[in-house]
């Protein structure tokens, strides 16, 4: 491993690639790391959505949410009295597959930023036309992790902040972190988390240890199978990363592989038969498909 790390330091340097640190964990240790910027807490992005993923799949193994639970029937009060046919079909399984059927991708970084939707996402959404029936097919949109994340704090009662920070983040050691809030004070169940590297990646050792934390157990295995399996299939594309969804998961091209990836390379890639986990952060800026071509012909094949 030590020489294909190596190899990809290499051609990182090489290239003047932008990325700000990599690092390697096996059994729940990081065993190799190298930084190119301090390891501060930064924005994950959409690796956020994993997370979010994380806390519903607790609620299900509570009994207090479904898969097969209704959006509408989370917030009765806001069907609007000329909503689309279709919105009554959205399940949260539907939202975690992003196949919710809105075929468009909603609520986004930039819109957000630019106050789309504020203040109240859930009826933004609900006025929003359903273009195909729910579980049809794969179209990425931030929208309907926002969903996923309210439906897990309509059925608890409890903020997903707070939910994910008892249930996993504290008892990873990673503390309450930086997180970005709708205008009406929800935590935004697809982006925004901010962590360091090594706090990142511990979901993905998590993931690979089949729930289980220091001999704890934290997640379900039922849930850990389902949600880093393929789901849905992706359209096919040139990207060799689009190759199919589990639930707020990415497969990877590696044998068992998957993965929970943000914008601009913030991604951690679990890979099952090999026992270990590769974590990546990248800076907005440059040209994140030069640093995953590097990673996959470089590091991620060759291990």
């Amino acid at each position: 491993m030590e020489k294909q790390l190596q190899a990809f330091i290499n051609r990182v340097d090489r290239e003047h690639l932008a990325i700000e640190g990599i690092a390697v964990m096996e059994d729940g240790h990081v065993i190799a790391e190298h930084r190119w910027t301090p390891d501060l807490p930064r924005n994950i992005y959409s690796h956020t959505k994993s997370f979010m993923a994380t806390a519903v799949g607790l609620a299900i193994a509570d009994g207090t949410l479904s898969l097969d639970d209704r959006l509408v029937d989370c917030f009765p009060e806001h069907i609007p009295a000329n909503a689309s046919p279709l919105l009554g079909e959205i399940r949260l399984r539907h939202l975690l597959t992003m196949s919710s059927g809105f075929e468009k991708s909603l609520l986004m970084s930039a819109d957000r930023r630019a106050g789309v939707g504020a203040p109240d996402y859930i009826a933004y959404m609900f006025a929003q036309p359903v273009l195909r029936r729910p579980g049809e097919s794969f179209y990425y949109s931030t929208a309907d992790s926002i969903l996923a994340g309210r439906m897990l704090e309509q059925k608890t009662g409890i903020g997903l902040a707070e939910f994910l920070w008892e249930r996993i983040l504290k008892p990873l050691e990673i503390g309450f972190p930086l997180w970005e809030f709708c205008p009406r004070g929800h935590a935004i169940g697809g982006g925004g988390m901010f962590l360091n590297l090594r706090d990142m990646m511990k979901l993905g050792w998590l993931y690979l240890n089949d729930g289980c934390w220091n001999g704890i157990r934290l997640v379900d295995s039922a849930w850990v199978h389902a949600a880093t399996s393929k789901q849905i299939d992706t359209p096919p594309d040139q990207d060799v990363w689009h190759c199919g969804y589990g639930y707020q998961f990415w497969m990877s091209p590696y044998p068992g592989a998957y993965r929970a990836d943000g914008a601009f390379g913030q991604i951690t890639t679990v890979l099952p038969k090999k026992s270990l986990v590769v974590s990546v952060q990248c800076p907005e800026t440059g040209e994140f498909s030069k640093v995953q071509a590097a990673l996959h012909e470089e590091l991620l094949t060759q291990l």
